[in-house]
């Protein structure tokens, strides 16, 4: 399947390229790179939801703690910095730490010096879960990625970073 995908990509690559291979706006490097990187992250992500088929523990509630865990607060945040950290609703956050909660992954308390303002924790538990599932995470992108040298990724990672620096711009 690996080699029959990598066939895809490049014939994809290879025909827009002849196809405007006589128009200098047209750029094959360009198209190269955002076909494969998307191919990649594709991969990523099917990878990712294959590895939660239970849904006792789903891929959002594995976001979740993660998004949870690594706040600059020391593994507390509210609904809303959860919301945010994770490119979600406040609705579909709200929706997650209920599910958290119920499964005994988080504390929801409300902040003694402000009655509106919930503060949210993981448990011991949810502390667990996030471990089990974050090396595991961390096996399949090294997979993922194992074609790579660590000084190409090195590399890889300095012009993606150089990328994303210049959309600030």
């Amino acid at each position: 399947m690996a080699k029959q995908l990598r066939d895809v990509v490049d014939d994809h690559v290879t025909r827009w390229s002849a196809l405007w291979e006589h128009d200098p706006e047209a750029a094959p490097e360009i198209e190269g790179a955002l076909v494969r990187m998307k191919n990649i992250l594709r991969r990523s992500q099917r990878g990712d939801a294959t590895a939660f088929p239970d849904a006792g523990f789903t891929l959002e509630d594995y976001q979740t703690l993660h998004v949870l865990m690594i706040q600059p607060y020391p593994t507390e945040a509210t609904p809303a910095q959860l919301a945010e950290a994770a490119r979600v609703t406040r609705a579909a956050m709200t929706a997650r730490l209920e599910r958290l909660a119920r499964a005994e992954l988080i504390t929801r308390e409300v902040e003694p010096q402000d009655r509106r303002r919930v503060i949210v924790r993981p448990t011991a538990a949810g502390r667990a879960a996030w471990e089990r599932h974050i090396h595991a995470g961390i096996a399949r992108d090294r997979e993922l990625l194992s074609a790579l040298t660590t000084a190409e990724l090195k590399q890889l990672n300095a012009l993606l970073r150089k990328v994303i620096l210049s959309f600030d711009t």
